[in-house]
């Protein structure tokens, strides 16, 4: 009940739209009611009595009732499905803005595809429990109370006796609630793993291809899908089994009425028509809680999916502003690690006792083996992680201390693997600064050697350039990057092997256009190619999480170390 009244706290923007469908949903409930009593009133009265004056007025009742059964049922509908839209929305919204904000740990602990599940299908499978689902609960309750009120008044002993299987109802649906709650749950988290599936093999079709494993991406989605319907049939299961059940317990008391209500016509005590209004109210009962019991299932299943999604709100993010953070002002760019420990894990250091200094506009490269905790410094910078022991300052400022925003906006990085958006070079020059005009974005381009091929192309800075740049080089994608980082004028530079993946022409026109971007920056480079940091300020030699060296090339070199022995083996056939 908690977890529904939190779904319908997103009504209450909109509760003037939500209770005028309340009372279009009531009033075309009332109209279901007045049924029986007309057929009441033409047995009892009419046909009794031979009265075509009360035959004519009770046509022209009927006609107006219905006519305004159905005014009222389209507001219902209408109105309820304007509201579940408008929550859906809110709901989606709320998910990817609270997914924007949470850590980057947090993706890097799921799977991208589950993620985008909990956007996607788990937020849709609530439109059902907002829409059809209220409704039906409304509608149904009003015909339920509304013929338990009526079977009352026309016979109170014979409404006791045909309430006796109302808790035998009740406690069915209960028993059979939870059970589907279960396998509501299991159900969305298998469509989720499908999605998670698709999401990777559709953007992994290369290497697939590459490797022949067709077959193999087949057999994995199949037995996924496979998991999928013994998930969806275990729910259908219980939902078949829910239906006949709460049938059988309403035939009883159908019975009940047939029996002892017959008994009453019999006596004098009950005319005929008020047995068969009575028995249209008891199937206006059986009916409701079989729709209820429905409804509930369904209720159910959403409930599970917004477990899901209330789950992904509940993530805290794990670095976040602290209260009292202050607006970093504009650096010069000094970056000093004060005996900085950092663990991805418990019991795994990933870097150990770090302290450097890093001069404004100096460049300060990194290099060492793969997993020595290269990248891990240069997470740190930015606070994508916030260090287990020790301190990083920018500018004097403890970085711990300042808002997210304000320090990233003064960092710029070109990752190795560059991350272009679906849209045009235009667009994604942009991004570095949406404030930027053209004349910016084009000399953002030139200073990254990128204007000559951007105007080679069909529609120059409008080409549309795919998903991730695909209709782009390497070497075009990477430059595209570095016009971004230009065009966003950081003071801190981080360059994570921007280069390692290019071929040497590529190399050597990116690594120009990164000389220019260094200029007056505070670069951090980490590279495994020694050739692109021999012209570094400060070289530092990263093993196992800690500083072993640091120096300059020709310092480090003549050291005899692990640098020298790394440019040896680098070098060697030179």
């Amino acid at each position: 009940m908690k977890l529904y009244l939190r779904l319908i706290n997103y009504i209450r923007p909109y509760m003037p739209r939500f209770l005028l469908a309340i009372v279009c949903i009531l009033i075309a409930s009332g109209a279901n009611l007045y049924v029986p009593w007309i057929i009441k009133d033409v047995i009892d009265g009419v046909l009794a009595s031979k009265d075509m004056v009360m035959l004519n007025t009770i046509a022209i009742g009927i006609v107006l009732v219905f006519l305004l059964r159905g005014i009222f049922f389209y507001g219902q509908t209408y109105l309820m499905s304007f509201i579940a839209q408008k929550v859906i929305i809110d709901i989606r919204e709320a998910v990817y803005r609270h997914l924007q904000r949470l850590s980057l740990s947090y993706y890097e602990k799921r799977q991208t595809g589950a993620i985008m599940s909990r956007i996607t299908n788990d937020v849709a499978a609530l439109q059902n429990a907002l829409v059809d689902s209220v409704i039906e609960l409304f509608t149904e309750g009003m015909v339920l109370i509304g013929s338990m009120a009526t079977m009352f008044y026309l016979h109170w002993r014979l409404s006791l006796l045909t309430f006796i299987a109302l808790p035998l109802v009740a406690q069915a649906i209960n028993i059979f609630g939870k059970r589907l709650r279960t396998s509501s749950r299991i159900m969305q988290e298998r469509v989720a793993d499908i999605t998670s599936v698709l999401q990777e093999t559709i953007s992994a079709v290369r290497v697939i291809k590459s490797f022949g494993r067709e077959d193999y991406e087949i057999a994995r989605f199949n037995r996924q899908n496979h998991l999928n319907f013994r998930a969806q049939m275990k729910n259908a299961q219980i939902m078949a089994t829910l239906t006949p059940v709460i049938e059988f317990l309403a035939a009883i008391g159908i019975t009940l009425i047939i029996w002892y209500g017959g008994r009453e016509v019999i006596n004098g005590s009950l005319t005929s028509g008020s047995l068969i209004a009575f028995l249209i109210y008891a199937v206006n009962i059986s009916n409701p809680v079989k729709r209820l019991s429905r409804v509930y299932g369904n209720i159910q299943r959403a409930l599970a999916a917004a477990q899901r999604v209330f789950d992904v709100l509940d993530t805290e993010p794990e670095i976040q502003d602290i209260p009292g953070a202050v607006d970093l002002p504009p650096i010069t760019g000094r970056v000093v690690f004060e005996n900085v420990n950092f663990s991805y894990k418990p019991g795994e250091q990933a870097l150990k006792n770090v302290s450097l200094v890093a001069e404004p506009g100096q460049m300060i490269a990194i290099v060492g083996p793969s997993g020595a905790g290269k990248t891990t410094i240069a997470n740190l910078v930015p606070r994508f992680y916030d260090p287990t022991d020790g301190r990083i300052l920018i500018d004097g400022y403890d970085i711990k201390q300042v808002t997210l925003k304000s320090l990233r906006t003064q960092i710029g990085i070109v990752p190795q693997e560059t991350v272009l958006f679906n849209g045009t070079v235009y667009e994604n020059i942009l991004y570095g600064d949406l404030d930027a005009g053209k004349e910016q974005v084009i000399a953002a381009a030139q200073a990254a050697n990128a204007h000559d091929f951007i105007m080679a192309m069909p529609a120059g800075y409008e080409t549309q350039i795919g998903e991730r740049g695909s209709k782009l080089s390497g070497g075009q994608r990477q430059r595209i990057a570095i016009a971004r980082a230009i065009l966003k004028d950081p003071r801190v530079l981080i360059l994570d092997e921007a280069t390692s993946a290019l071929d040497t022409e590529s190399e050597k026109l990116v690594q120009a256009a990164l000389d220019k971007l260094m200029i007056d920056r505070t670069s951090f480079v980490i590279a495994h190619r020694l050739s692109t940091v021999q012209r570094a300020h400060v070289i530092l030699v990263i093993d196992r999480g800690q500083i072993i060296e640091c120096g300059s090339h020709a310092e480090l070199v003549a050291a005899g170390g692990l640098y020298s022995k790394l440019y040896q083996v680098q070098f060697a056939d030179k």
